[in-house]
């Protein structure tokens, strides 16, 4: 007997393992479902937590931890939950049968060589020194470990893995994460490579310690490369610091060509970048970074006053009309203007301008830090 379709399908298929080795539904949700450095996977996958959750989105249900979800999808954008569906069409749940989860976030620890505004230590170990002085570390360290032991996390997902059909490496950075590099190696000599592996990368570096990453990638016959970059040139430079511009040009022209590799630019959208993003788009075209649709947008809901729902009213209506001006003056795929579309709808759905003053102030303290100055870009 088939169940009707649940309200998201992530408790069936997907483990997240999020900072010191939380095991949650998903990347967006605050939903745990256990440790995967203290439990094996079969507790955590049949365990209450995760099977209460089952109940609940069979019942057509959402939980109230799912509000990035609800609130991106009342805005008019995608979620997650949404891009899920689309991924994994022929998933079917089957009598509520439960099999091994088949795609896989794994984020072995905040080791990252950038410090982006937007982020933060949790996410990145390169922001400790900052963050400690601006009160918002995360532990006494700067790289924590979300997987303590490699080997162990292999004994208890290793079967699970031999069967994955999607592999998602985010940050931290994974590019620049030794245990990234030793799964990839497993997968290898484990003939596991009938996967599709999906990066979330600052797209800084093609090498580390003694792996090459396009050899690697070679024996995969499926990659999609989401480079986060946020800007070109100098703003880039600003939102993301220590990235290089023109570094990103440089490896961009190492991996082209190489037809099993599909790269797109996906930048986080904020109060920093959102009047960029049209003349971001023309430049990565008229260089060739792109094609038309490889564009993937990730909308950022916190902080509150990076989100661009926190610009004041004129700042909305100056965004408004450039946008309009850009979709009436190009010829857009369908698909890339329903991208555009979504941030002025994601924008205007709700007004959380009283941050603004707590965006001048935060912006201030870490210019005043970096030695920058937000006064020479376009806000």
């Amino acid at each position: 007997m088939k169940n009707s379709q649940p309200y998201c399908l992530m408790p069936w298929i997907h483990l997240h393992i999020a900072n010191h080795g939380v095991a949650k539904a998903c990347c967006v949700a605050n939903i745990p479902f256990g440790n995967i450095n203290q439990e094996s996977l079969a507790e955590i996958w049949q365990g209450e937590a995760i099977n209460s959750l089952r109940q609940k989105f069979l019942a057509g249900k959402p939980d109230k931890r799912c509000a990035q979800c609800i609130h991106r999808e009342a805005a008019g954008g995608k979620s997650i939950r949404q891009e899920t569906f689309e991924k994994f069409p022929d998933t079917q749940i089957i009598d509520n049968q439960v099999n091994n989860p088949i795609y896989f976030d794994i984020r072995f620890s905040n080791v990252c060589n950038f410090r982006c505004r937007t982020c933060w230590h949790g996410a990145s170990s390169k922001w400790f020194a900052e963050a400690k002085i601006l009160g918002n570390n995360l532990g006494q360290k700067a790289i924590i470990k979300n997987i303590e032991d490699f080997t162990d996390f292999i004994k208890k997902t290793g079967n699970a893995l031999l069967n994955a059909q999607e592999i998602y490496f985010a940050g931290g950075e994974p590019l620049a994460t030794e245990a990234h590099y030793l799964l990839l190696d497993w997968l290898i000599d484990n003939r596991a490579t009938n996967v599709r592996l999906r990066y979330n990368t600052n797209f800084s570096m093609l090498h580390f310690k003694q792996w090459d990453i396009l050899k690697l990638w070679q024996h995969f016959p499926k990659v999609e490369v989401l480079a986060s970059i946020d800007a070109t040139e100098k703003l880039g430079e600003y939102i993301r610091k220590e990235m290089d511009w023109s570094v990103i040009l440089t490896n961009r022209e190492k991996i082209r060509g190489l037809s099993h590799l599909d790269f797109k630019i996906s930048p986080t959208v904020s109060v920093l970048n959102i009047l960029h993003l049209p003349d971001m788009y023309l430049q990565c075209l008229d260089l060739k970074m792109i094609e038309t649709h490889d564009f993937y947008l990730n909308i950022l809901e916190r902080p509150f006053y990076y989100n661009i729902q926190a610009l004041p009213l004129e700042k909305k209506e100056a965004v408004e009309l450039k946008y309009r001006q850009f979709l009436a003056t190009n010829d857009l795929s369908e698909k890339i203007e329903t991208v555009f579309l979504e941030i002025l709808q994601f924008m205007w759905a709700s007004d959380k301008s009283n941050h603004w003053a707590k965006f001048l102030q935060e912006t201030k303290r870490l210019d005043e830090m970096r030695g920058e100055s937000i006064e020479n870009f376009i806000i």
